[in-house]
């Protein structure tokens, strides 16, 4: 596992399910107000229209969204970058570099198609900055940095320390080998989202130990998929994982690594997920820290997991009173939790409501649809 990093990183009815009932209910009206506390719904099929209906575009959301978001968006700057020279820059770091410290307008970069290895950071004065692709043609950005070289956090091909982040159909790599354990810092990360109200709209993230670096803030990512091995999700941002795919790749891994300190509210929300790999006996979550908070809800669970679905990291101080590792009504081969470990437990069904509505990112005030 990688070093501890010094950087910033929230009774039961048998015969009504009273989240799916309030869903539904909801899903039929003719009208819907956006809020914070819809649920998302526990049929999959529904969840396009649920989406549709609390992240509306900006021309019809201007009154509730953060008024810094809304000026921002009123006159987006959108600069292309194609590899053959044949756009406004040839790399995507010659384009953020052309964007002006302290930045207030969208801009949108316009990646085309094809590989750019690159080691990108996008400051914390460059925000509302957005990396977007064609969907049937999604660029690379690739870099093979390690912990060796870098440290851990800053080993990421592409860094993101801007608010207001949004990428779409973009695959982010880090294309260092597989750590064999031969050596310190064989940690090497596609990607570190330290950056507020940031947005990932298919987006395919793809590493070994430590892939995405959710570092802090608040996040939201749909339609995606995250690969790795050892904690390739760690961090503490506060981030809402929907309809993802994670990909263990190696026997005894483990997913997140979550870092909620005792005086934070950050934690993990995986709802509507597929849990897929080749692999054996790993593990949803670790105790990497002392108080983690991850949580998988509607997850589709692979045989890729061990039956007693979490780790305490081998510190058995660390049990309920400290870990909120928790789960709500998953399927799939390895979704049993008469199994499970002792320090964890599932969720009621009004505990779930906090994990499953935009609320859990304070998302009604900031998010928006795919560009």
């Amino acid at each position: 596992m990688h070093a501890k990093i010094n950087t910033s990183m929230a009774s039961r009815k048998r015969d009504v399910n009273p989240i799916l009932a309030i869903s539904l209910a909801l899903l039929a009206a003719d009208f819907i107000v956006a809020d914070d506390t819809t649920p998302i719904p526990e049929d999959k099929g529904q969840v396009e229209a649920w989406f549709k209906q609390n992240v509306k575009p900006l021309a019809e959301r201007k009154d509730t969204l953060n008024a810094t978001l809304v000026a921002a968006e009123m006159n987006p700057k959108t600069i292309r970058v194609r590899p053959d020279g044949s756009g406004d820059f040839s790399t995507l770091t010659g384009a953020i570099n052309s964007i002006p410290s302290g930045n207030k307008q969208r801009v949108i970069i316009d990646l085309g198609s094809g590989e750019y290895t690159e080691k990108v950071m996008i400051e914390r004065t460059r925000p509302f900055v957005t990396l977007k692709g064609d969907p049937n043609a999604m660029p690379i950005v690739q870099f093979s940095g390690t912990a060796r070289e870098y440290g851990t956090v800053y080993s990421a091909t592409v860094q993101v320390e801007g608010d207001y982040f949004v990428a779409s159909n973009v695959i982010f790599k880090n294309t260092a080998p597989a750590p064999d354990g031969s050596q310190k810092g064989e940690q090497a990360l596609a990607f570190r989202i330290g950056g507020n109200m940031a947005t990932f709209y298919n987006c395919r993230f793809h590493g070994f130990q430590d892939t995405l670096c959710d570092d802090r803030g608040w996040h939201f990512f749909k339609n995606c998929y995250i690969e790795g091995t050892v904690d390739f999700i760690f961090g503490s941002g506060t981030s809402l994982y929907l309809n993802t795919e994670l990909k263990v790749l190696k026997n005894g891994g483990f997913i997140s690594a979550q870092a909620r300190n005792q005086d934070d509210t950050t934690g993990y929300s995986f709802v509507h997920c597929d849990i897929t790999g080749m692999a054996q006996d790993s593990f949803l979550g670790r105790a990497w820290s002392k108080m983690p908070k991850v949580a998988f809800l509607y997850c589709n669970i692979g045989a890729v997991i061990n039956p007693l679905g979490w780790s305490d990291n081998n510190k058995p101080d660390r049990d309920t009173r400290t870990l909120e590792f928790r789960e709500y009504k998953n399927t799939g081969p390895s979704s049993n939790l008469s199994e499970r470990a002792k320090f964890t437990k599932p969720l009621t069904d009004a505990e779930a409501l906090h994990y499953l509505s935009l609320g859990f990112i304070h998302g009604s005030s900031w998010l928006l649809p795919p560009p």
